[in-house]
């Protein structure tokens, strides 16, 4: 027995026309840069797949790859929702890395500037311990979407983690 499957398009809930720039797939035009303390410098390529499926929300997929090796490292995936009738944007992530976070902040234009609302992490994650997390997707004048991540943990104050630019890929 198998599942029937409706493969017609859903239609964009209207909720979502103010972030309709973030659909479909983007891929690192030149590796993106990462950085901390606590870390050896790195460069990495990254891809994004935001996607909906008619519901007031953007579904979304990240898979980080290192630059020279090929291996893979960051994967994110969850949902982008907004609150009705304002520019108030709700980003909520679940990493392999096992922290979960849910970043709330606004879109002005075509950016969305996110901040951490709450945070929680498996019982054994790495330490130390991520605290706060920052982020930045643009839409810049020449099409392409640059992302910036800043981040805080137990013994770092908040500070720039990763930089990295997209080209749109479908």
């Amino acid at each position: 027995m198998s599942c029937p499957v409706n493969h017609a398009a859903a239609e964009l809930n209207p909720g979502l026309l103010p972030i309709d720039w973030l659909l479909g797939g983007w891929e690192s035009d030149e590796p993106g840069e990462g950085c901390f303390p606590s870390i050896k410098p790195f460069r990495y390529n990254e891809t994004l797949h935001f996607s909906h499926v008619g519901q007031p929300m953007i579904n979304f997929m990240f898979n980080a790859f290192h630059a020279e090796s090929k291996k893979p490292l960051h994967r994110e995936c969850g949902f982008i929702r907004m609150q009705p009738g304002t520019n108030r944007v709700a980003f909520i992530v679940a990493q392999n890395s096992g922290l979960v976070e849910i970043e709330e902040g606004e879109l002005t234009g075509q950016q969305l500037n996110l901040q951490t609302h709450a945070l929680a992490r498996i019982s054994f994650a790495k330490e130390p311990h991520v605290q706060q997390i920052s982020r930045v997707f643009q839409l810049r004048s020449d099409g392409k979407l640059e992302q910036t991540v800043s981040m805080a943990t137990d013994n770092q104050p908040l500070m720039q983690h990763l930089h990295i630019i997209y080209r749109r890929s479908s």
